[in-house]
């Protein structure tokens, strides 16, 4: 009669003690175990740095004194500045794919299943990868802000305000990293990750403000790039920055008049339910 009962005990995973604390504690243990990774596998960052970079470049001497901007004419120089804030947010979006494509491979080698048959968190182990994300989009933020600076982009309106926002561009790589991390979870192999995570982004960036201003788009493509969340963050950037052209007038849109909250509005309400979608999934995938 007892056997039956110790089976179950033998075979059931084991549970984790529970409450904010624990949670915190293995989150971060995850989180350490990433970056220990990233450390061990430094190309993987490098090459993240080599697609902003080109963009930096392509677009501040190829594209640069060819697109108007309204208050600024053609001018190169405006233009950079102009630009710089889209860059930084179009790079802290890509992580997405980065995040999917690592979850993806956790998944396939079965390290999620063996994470699970240790008494911890349910969601640490997604929260640990995020955070590892985080930490690696603000080493890459580094690196582009300093290219930025020698192209000639500058931060007009003193430290506190660049800060705030490059604070903004960090939390919304925050946000896009558990977009990534549904991904991840709903696909089968790494590669498919990375395809996935990646191929609603370019629409995603290149509908918005970040490279031209919206007014002269069609307009059904114009309300969808005044509503983007991308675009949010963006505006917010180059208002904290400094970056607007003289006369610059901003589209009517709510989230264009007021950048700042629009983008933290979006980054909580994009964590708050991908955050659920992805527990969810990653309590019934691994199962």
């Amino acid at each position: 009669m007892s056997a039956i009962p110790r089976t179950a005990e033998a075979t059931s995973a084991p549970q984790g003690r529970g409450g904010l604390a624990q949670s915190v504690t293995d989150s971060l243990t995850i989180a350490q175990r990433n970056l220990i990774r990233m450390v061990r596998i430094p190309e993987v960052l490098i090459f993240g740095l080599v697609q902003p970079i080109m963009f930096v470049v392509l677009f501040s001497y190829v594209f640069g004194g060819s697109i108007r901007i309204p208050g600024a004419g053609t001018s190169a120089q405006q233009y950079r500045e102009f630009l710089m804030a889209g860059i930084f947010a179009q790079t802290v979006t890509f992580a997405t794919a980065g995040a999917s494509a690592g979850i993806a491979e956790d998944m396939h080698k079965g390290l999620v299943d063996r994470f699970r048959s240790l008494p911890m968190a349910r969601g640490a182990v997604l929260t640990g990868r995020t955070i590892a994300d985080l930490v690696q989009t603000a080493l890459t933020l580094i690196v582009l802000a300093a290219v930025a600076l020698i192209v000639g982009w500058r931060a007009h309106d003193g430290i506190w305000r660049a800060l705030a926002g490059f604070g903004l561009l960090l939390l919304l790589g925050y946000a896009f990293t558990w977009i990534g991390a549904l991904i991840g979870l709903s696909v089968r192999t790494p590669e498919a990750a990375t395809s996935g995570g990646l191929i609603w982004l370019f629409p995603l960036t290149f509908i918005s403000v970040a490279f031209v201003p919206s007014e002269n788009m069609p307009a059904f493509l114009r309300h969808i790039a005044e509503w983007n969340p991308f675009s949010a963050t963006v505006v917010a950037c180059r208002d904290l920055f400094g970056n607007f052209p003289p006369h610059y007038r901003l589209p009517d849109a709510w989230p264009m008049q007021h950048p700042v909250l629009a983008s933290v509005i979006w980054s909580l309400v994009i964590i708050a339910v991908f955050r659920v979608l992805s527990v969810r999934k990653y309590r019934s995938a691994t199962v």
